[in-house]
């Protein structure tokens, strides 16, 4: 399932002509591109999907919803280790992926 996800930026870079930032959604880190909303700040919350954040949205929603996810597992199977999910393992050392691609072993 692919949501739709609020996180809140942290930091915001310029990359190759493209506006990107640092968010965190509730503890999982990661890179959105804002070329959607050029003038989303720092401390912001935005809503992201498929690694683009789309709309804006006030902290005290974000933090519901966020709560809400993490209530329902959702989080989880989001931002989950895919490798995890497919094995059925919980190793989270990696030492169960050695035949995993390099960048998903990191």
């Amino acid at each position: 399932m692919c949501l739709a996800v609020p996180g809140r930026v942290m930091d915001i870079e310029e990359r190759d002509g493209t506006r990107m930032a640092t968010v965190d959604f509730g503890g999982v880190v990661k890179e959105v591109c804002l070329e959607y909303l050029p003038d989303l700040q720092v401390g912001e919350y935005a809503i992201v999907h498929v690694g683009f954040a789309l709309q804006r949205l006030d902290e005290e929603s974000a933090r519901k919803t966020l709560e809400l996810f993490a209530e329902l597992g959702l989080l989880q199977e989001e931002f989950g280790d895919p490798w995890e999910r497919v094995e059925g393992t919980g190793d989270p050392s990696g030492s169960d992926r050695a035949d995993a691609p390099e960048e998903v072993q990191k």
